[in-house]
């Protein structure tokens, strides 16, 4: 196992050296047929990702993770688009962000150029094989993708379509490449390969991610979980935060930027928290509450454990706690966030400048929900996941996330003395 590592480490050094060197005409061309391909072939893809979907349900997977399998025609359709989207992004590499004179007439800059060879392990959703080649072709990285054994039939089959692309672009097919087994040890292989491997970026469950993080000889670019809360100031409007809380934890409670804990101030709370029982209750949303807070929330809430604070639930439960201050919101939000995602709905400016200032978290946003920390919605296209950590990127990770800088000089034969 660990040759075939090797191999693709190998090969896909050689390519990012030819990609960083890469055309932007050439990136987009790559892109540009790929989103063509998706379109014409997607009788072929759906066949391949059938087989998926028999075998996981054979495995007895439950349902969630079945639908997370699927290749629908609008998720093909979303592959096609967001390779276009990326196509027509402005091209990173090369940019010279910054530049400034020296006393001594040198002028320094700061270059954009690519990390070089991304390895990506993930589960489940194969649409992250297209979502990933796309965002390391732009960045000009090579990338090795090892996706889910769930998913192998239907990665292969994109995974296909990705090197036919490249190729026809005249670009090297070593550039995207897929471990093509689903034996668990090409992973610990790949993990050992820093020489070849420059960073690993983890996606799936908080499991896989530690797991990653203990072996990896390399950077990891990471997020454990989603612990993302909203504090509701004494003058929040009552109607906006209303909407804004049932928008972050209704829409979607099982994704990481969904809102597990709501902190009202107390003198919101008693004109607040009925409403959003309401509202949210009327959804199927269940409460735990600290004791000021259980008798405002009817009979949906139930006292809060100690185990609920600072937990990702991943379903239609609700946090709820009142507290004294916005300072003793932010230490709660210190203690039990996971520097995720923070908000604040508040109508006085000072307050919501100290909470963008202060509370440590890769998206923080005044009166908005959570549900907007996404690479799309914040206008970086596709995303290669959320970025949890400082180094090198916090956040959502799209094309510019995926490359790094280098100083550059320009002088006229200046000598240090």
């Amino acid at each position: 196992m660990q040759r075939l590592a090797t191999e693709l480490g190998q090969k896909a050094k050689a390519a990012a050296r030819k990609l960083a060197a890469a055309s932007p005409a050439a990136k987009n061309a790559a892109l540009t047929a790929l989103a063509a391909l998706l379109r014409s072939r997607a009788a072929e893809l759906s066949e391949a990702n059938r087989k998926d979907l028999d075998a996981a349900v054979e495995r007895g997977l439950d349902a969630p993770r079945v639908d997370r399998l699927r290749l629908t025609d609008r998720v093909v359709e979303e592959m096609a688009a967001a390779c276009e989207q990326i196509a027509a992004m402005d091209d990173p590499v090369g940019a010279i962000e910054t530049m400034w004179q020296r006393p001594n007439g040198l002028m320094v800059g700061k270059m954009r150029i690519p990390l070089g060879v991304i390895a990506i392990i993930y589960e489940s959703r194969p649409n992250v094989t297209v979502d990933a080649s796309i965002l390391c072709l732009k960045a000009g990285n090579a990338v090795i993708l090892r996706g889910g054994s769930e998913a192998l039939n239907s990665n292969l089959a994109l995974a296909a379509l990705v090197h036919e692309a490249l190729e026809a672009a005249g670009l090297p097919g070593e550039a995207v490449q897929l471990v093509p087994t689903t034996d668990r040890a090409a992973v610990g292989a790949l993990l050992k390969l820093d020489q070849y491997i420059d960073v690993i970026i983890p996606r799936g469950g908080e499991g896989l991610i530690r797991a990653v993080v203990a072996e990896a000889t390399m950077p990891v670019l990471k997020h454990y979980k989603g612990v993302c809360h909203c504090y509701a100031d004494a003058d929040a409007d009552l109607d906006r935060t209303v909407e804004i809380v049932f928008n972050a934890k209704c829409q979607r409670p099982g994704v990481c930027n969904a809102l597990e804990g709501l902190l009202v101030h107390a003198d919101a709370a008693g004109a607040l928290l009925p409403r959003v029982a309401e509202r949210l209750g009327a959804a199927g949303v269940a409460f735990r509450a600290c004791p000021r807070a259980l008798p405002l929330l009817g009979d949906r809430a139930a006292p809060a454990s100690p185990e609920d604070y600072g937990t990702e639930f991943h379903d239609l439960i609700l946090l709820v706690k009142v507290v004294d201050s916005q300072t003793e919101a932010q230490d709660y939000i210190a203690a039990h966030g996971s520097n995720h995602t923070e908000i604040i709905c508040t109508r006085d400016h000072d307050r919501a400048m100290r909470f963008l200032r202060e509370v440590d978290a890769s998206m923080v946003a005044v009166n908005a929900s959570s549900r907007f920390n996404d690479g799309g919605q914040l206008g970086l296209g596709a995303e290669m996941g959320i970025s949890t950590s400082k180094l090198h990127s916090y956040g959502p990770m799209g094309v510019k996330e995926l490359t790094t800088t280098k100083f550059v000089v320009l002088g006229q034969g200046q000598v240090r003395e």
